[in-house]
């Protein structure tokens, strides 16, 4: 039978109070007594509850951390980043997946505070006001990643969303396309979102070039939903000549839908990513993207929710809504190249 903290009492001849002290490395216990339950324990193999030290320590080494889904390379490039810098700082993690459904977000974030974790890591697909007020009220730290927005209260981690997507159609205008399609997110009030929508748009109005809206698509971040958009243009007609996706499953489902109609990318239809998961390098043809540091997001929010937890703060304070932006890159790759229009 496992042998729990009273046993460790009756063995060491103290109350259960000086053995929990002795657990929690409290310094009000003697020397003596101290030996005693240190022998006690080693004699008996008692594990201590982490839990229950938690508790009474009111403090608990477990960040929270909740995204969409599993089914995304991105989440799980980052997911690597935390999990790898968690394990070496002594932390652990507890993961939900909402589905991108604020009710859950916010009943999440209600059950990692209840158990005072030491904070928590969100990514949604959708910020909603819900989710926005509940964070903004936590009583714990709160990392966001990806969303740089005026509305969050909390850190956040993100590259330069709008530089990135002004180099990313510069790319493209200097490889002589000026039909370019951009596939994103269907949620204007996504902070990156709206971003990357004004690097595309600047980039268009410094080259005298008018957005065609017909050709802004919302294509959620998923593969079908991209690929049924793209057959759609196909249909009536409207193909461009380059696509700029938000993210690389859609990029992936753009190139299916061409590659399904007898189109050639890039020969007809240049196509580009923007997250550069593993599978971007690995797809055929192989997707030029924007690189964003994945594991190096995840590590860096990790650092900062352990670093508020310890109360130094590394010059965040809970909930201040600092952002750290990390440098991204384009890396051309087989899916990009110059515009057979413009030869």
């Amino acid at each position: 039978m496992k042998a729990t903290i009273k046993d460790v009492a009756d063995r060491s001849g103290v109350s259960i109070a000086t053995v929990s002290r002795v657990i929690n490395g409290a310094a009000v216990v003697s020397e003596k007594s101290r030996k005693k339950v240190l022998k006690a324990i080693e004699e008996l193999d008692f594990k201590p509850n982490q839990v229950a030290r938690n508790l009474v320590m009111q403090k608990n080494t477990t960040i929270g951390i909740i995204v969409p889904t599993l089914g995304n390379q991105f989440y799980g490039g980052i997911l690597n980043g935390i999990e790898d810098a968690s394990s070496e700082m002594g932390y652990d993690i507890m993961l939900c997946t909402s589905g991108g459904d604020s009710k859950k977000e916010v009943r999440y974030l209600d059950a990692f505070e209840e158990r005072h974790c030491a904070g928590v890591i969100i990514m949604t697909r959708k910020l909603e006001n819900e989710t926005v007020q509940k964070i903004n009220s936590m009583e714990i730290p709160v990392i966001m990643m990806n969303r740089n927005t005026s509305g969050l209260k909390c850190p956040t981690v993100s590259i330069d969303n709008f530089r990135a997507a002004y180099e990313v159609t510069n790319y493209l205008i200097d490889h002589g396309h000026t039909r370019i399609a951009l596939f994103r997110n269907s949620v204007d009030i996504d902070a990156f979102g709206v971003e990357q929508y004004s690097g595309f748009e600047r980039a268009l109005a410094e080259h005298d070039i008018d957005i065609d809206r017909s050709l802004v698509k919302y294509g959620e971040f998923k593969i079908q939903k991209s690929y049924e958009l793209m057959k759609g243009l196909i249909e009536e007609g409207n193909v461009p000549t380059a696509v700029i996706a938000t993210s690389d499953v859609m990029a992936i489902g753009v190139c299916n839908a061409l590659l399904d109609s007898g189109y050639r990318v890039p020969e007809d239809v240049s196509v580009v990513g923007f997250n550069d998961i593993e599978l971007a390098k690995y797809y055929r043809p192989a997707l030029t993207v924007i690189h964003q540091p994945l594991k190096v997001m995840g590590d860096e929010a990790v650092q900062m929710i352990i670093s508020m937890d310890k109360g130094e703060g590394r010059g965040i304070i809970p909930n201040d809504g600092r952002t750290v932006i990390l440098s991204h890159r384009l890396i051309e790759r087989q899916s990009s190249g110059k515009c057979k229009e413009a030869e």
